[in-house]
């Protein structure tokens, strides 16, 4: 039977560590957390009724309570009686008590019950300063996951180290418990899809979207909208002006060469048809969308060449092929980013010609702001890592409540969509 008495003395300590998070209490902090870390997560650990974390309190901390502006009279004290040095001497508290926490390993991405992240509440309250800090440390731990998924175990060990990684392994799974992962592994969003994300934090709303199962699913022509069997929406009519500016930012003369990876609903292919390309080659994987695609003549359409498959396996045989475009675009559903990093990394860079333009429909963690920020400076990080300079322009979004009518998750609830538009260094 659990002792009611531990259970007690447990919540006390969460909210004598969450108190002290508050009052930007940073020495009584690491006293506590060095304390609690034994028995608990100090640095993550939660309040029952807001969902807060320590990152959380923090950052609420900092919302000013003055309703009216504040005036400063002619002796330098504001209306309210607070000296200018003292609000300086508050910000400052609260951005080396953010920075402790993160150093400590506190999830910057973690959710609480009003659906905020840390993140989502220095941007309502105005804290610029602190919201840049949340992103970075989002960058921080998308790029380590990045790095570890790449990571491949050494197969050249002796049989000694192999004996004792697999006694290892055995003991780990019989003590899961023990197992854990680093903090800043723990704090990164996993992304379900690469461009057209439905959520970077886990909200337990169904059944994950994956490659294979988005592959064997069967779709849903409507009017408007491309759903798959789950409801999760694949491509959108809503779309059309960011498709419309993309193919002409990629394709901005006839008698170009242009391949377009993921075909959907056909938006940007037949913004790309406009532009009268010389070769207009298209990879779908999805044979729904192939059988689509040929009831409405695509096949028949001027230099028009479609490929069936998915992108991994079709790519090579081009670059084998000594297959040049002027052009590329990028719109798949259902795969990661590490996909997404090996399209640009690995492919595009035999397929593009020395001039020529790429882009992709950026959708990566356009469930809340933040997660796009973050992404924006991952994505730029790897561009130039591969050799790629991006510019981005913006594009207001309209309203788009009523577009999820019928629709599982919204993969889009931000302001403004950052096109980008990819071309090698010079």
């Amino acid at each position: 039977m659990a002792d009611p008495t531990a259970e007690i003395n447990v919540d006390l300590e969460v909210q004598e560590i969450l108190l002290a998070a508050s009052q930007h209490d940073i020495p009584k902090l690491r006293r506590l957390i060095r304390s609690n870390e034994a028995a608990l997560n100090a640095a993550n650990v939660k309040d029952s009724e807001t969902g807060y974390s320590p990152l959380h309190a923090a950052i609420a901390a900092c919302e000013s309570n003055d309703e009216e502006p504040v005036n400063e009279e002619p002796n330098g004290v504001h209306s309210n009686g607070v000296q200018p040095s003292e609000e300086k001497s508050d910000a400052d508290s609260g951005v080396n008590t953010v920075r402790f926490l993160l150093q400590e390993g506190a999830i910057w991405n973690d959710l609480d019950l009003n659906n905020e992240t840390p993140g989502c509440i220095a941007k309502r309250i105005g804290k610029e300063e602190l919201y840049e800090m949340i992103v970075d440390a989002g960058v921080r731990a998308e790029l380590l996951l990045n790095r570890l998924d790449g990571y491949e175990q050494l197969s050249d060990m002796d049989e000694d180290e192999e004996g004792e990684e697999k006694d290892n392994d055995d003991q780990s799974a019989e003590n899961p418990q023990e197992e854990q992962a680093p903090a800043d592994e723990q704090s990164v969003p996993q992304l379900v899809d690469a461009t057209r994300n439905t959520s970077t934090v886990a909200e337990g709303t169904g059944p994950d979207v994956t490659s294979s199962r988005y592959l064997d699913s069967n779709l849903t022509f409507q009017g408007d909208r491309l759903l798959d069997q789950d409801q999760n929406g694949v491509m959108m009519a809503w779309e059309s002006d960011i498709m419309a500016k993309s193919a002409t930012k990629i394709l901005p003369a006839p008698g170009l060469r242009v391949l377009n990876v993921g075909h959907g609903m056909g938006i940007v292919d037949g913004f790309l048809q406009e532009q009268s390309p010389a070769s207009h080659h298209i990879i779908e994987a999805h044979p729904d969308v192939v059988a689509e695609m040929k009831r409405k003549g695509w096949h028949e359409k001027p230099g028009v060449q479609i490929h069936e498959g998915r992108w991994q396996d079709i790519l090579p045989t081009l670059v084998g092929q000594g297959e040049q475009f002027d052009a590329i675009y990028y719109d798949t559903f259902a795969e990661s980013y590490s996909d997404f990093r090996e399209f640009f990394s690995e492919q595009v860079i035999g397929l593009l010609d020395q001039e020529g333009k790429w882009g992709f429909f950026n959708g990566m963690g356009a469930d809340r702001q933040i997660s796009y920020d973050v992404y924006q400076k991952v994505v730029e990080m790897d561009l130039f890592e591969a050799g790629f300079d991006v510019e981005w322009e913006e594009i207001e979004v309209p309203t788009l409540e009523e577009e999820w009518n019928g629709v599982r998750r919204p993969y889009w609830r931000i302001e403004k969509y950052r096109l980008p538009l990819c071309k090698f260094m010079d």
